[in-house]
């Protein structure tokens, strides 16, 4: 033991080179403390006070954390990233790098209530930003040309359509249907290859995750609402994003599962080994992605999209989607905040279909 502790020691003191031994012009010299032996807890051992180095470097990260915002940009690149942040709408903020959500609406609230950014210190008042996420912020905005490049090539089709079709048998589709599933209506689109709605309806099925959830009464339900069904040359059908590893969600997944795997056998008919199919699944994600939509691991609400879509169906001339007039006066209401139910199976019934053509078009 005592040798042990004779070696130590001689490493820790002894001569120029030494572990904690530098030549003075390298660091200051530190004040020599005590290190207890783990071995034989009496002993003491001569270290350096490396708590001293510790705190040094620590000043320097606060100091970094204390520097002005406005003293990290050049003239030119505050006047952008007050141009930004002082005239930029909700939805143009979200597009900015941590932005989405909360932030976006803080800052315009807060631009309202006190007027518009001074100075980058400034934008520091606003709810939720500190200093590190602040400078991600302008950074992004400063260089949005990364964003949309990562962004361009986020969402293919085939690889969100399974199972896999020839993307020219997609192409020469005149017309689809597409179904989206919830948890007491089946919902559908019917959209042609312009993106012109010719029919938008969805359909209450009293079945749906009632009692021991009968095969029967699920056939009875899905049957009657497929032969409602216009014909087209694919049928749609939304892939459900919900894990399996969430077991509290378990009853629901096998509801869509459920009636995922009937509408595929009702509407796939009699075919020839090797001709494509006729009926198709596409990732609920997918459509997030595309309308930006997704927050964290979750998908928000498509009704505000979906009604900016009417709108502009309505005001401009080459309008996104064609909506005829009667399903604008139809659904006009159907999409309100305050409304208990606000219609999401036809919102994402619509939003899938329009994903479908503007994808094939890219």
């Amino acid at each position: 033991m005592w040798i042990a502790k004779r070696l130590l020691s001689s490493i820790f003191l002894k001569g120029h080179y030494s572990l904690f031994g530098r030549p003075p012009s390298s660091l200051p010299q530190y004040e020599l403390r005590f290190l207890h032996c783990t071995c034989c807890r009496s002993s003491k051992i001569m270290i350096s006070g490396l708590d001293i180095l510790n705190a040094s470097v620590s000043s320097e990260l606060s100091q970094e954390n204390d520097k002005s915002l406005d003293s990290c940009y050049t003239t030119e690149q505050r006047a952008v990233i007050l141009q930004c942040l002082n005239t930029a709408t909700e939805s143009d903020l979200e597009q900015v790098k941590l932005l989405r959500g909360r932030k976006a609406v803080n800052i315009v609230k807060y631009r309202t209530a006190h007027g518009p950014f001074n100075s980058l210190e400034s934008v520091m008042n606003v709810p939720l930003l500190k200093h590190k996420s602040a400078v991600i912020v302008f950074d992004s905005i400063l260089k949005p040309t990364d964003k949309k490049e990562r962004k361009k090539g986020k969402v293919h089709l085939a690889k969100f359509i399974r199972p896999e079709v020839d993307r020219a048998l997609l192409e020469d589709a005149s017309s689809i249907v597409s179904i989206v599933c919830g948890t007491n209506k089946i919902a559908w689109t019917h959209m042609d290859r312009a993106r012109t709605v010719l029919d938008w309806q969805q359909a209450e099925c009293k079945s749906f995750m009632k009692g021991m959830y009968m095969a029967s009464d699920y056939l009875e339900d899905i049957s009657t609402v497929i032969s409602s069904f216009p014909p087209a040359d694919f049928f749609l059908v939304e892939k459900p994003s919900i894990s399996p590893q969430n077991t509290s969600l378990y009853p629901v997944l096998a509801h869509l599962r459920t009636v995922e795997a009937m509408l595929f056998a009702l509407l796939t008919p009699a075919r020839e080994p090797g001709s494509p199919p006729k009926v198709l699944n596409m990732m609920r994600t997918a459509v997030g992605r595309h309308f930006n939509l997704i927050v964290g691991d979750c998908r928000t609400s498509g009704a505000e999209t979906v009604r900016k879509m009417m709108t502009e169906s309505v005001m401009k001339q080459n309008p996104r989607v064609i909506f005829p007039h009667d399903l604008v006066l139809k659904h006009r209401n159907s999409f309100k905040m305050s409304s208990r139910n606000r219609g999401e199976e036809l919102c994402d019934a619509l939003l899938q279909a329009v994903v479908f053509f503007e994808l094939l078009q890219e």
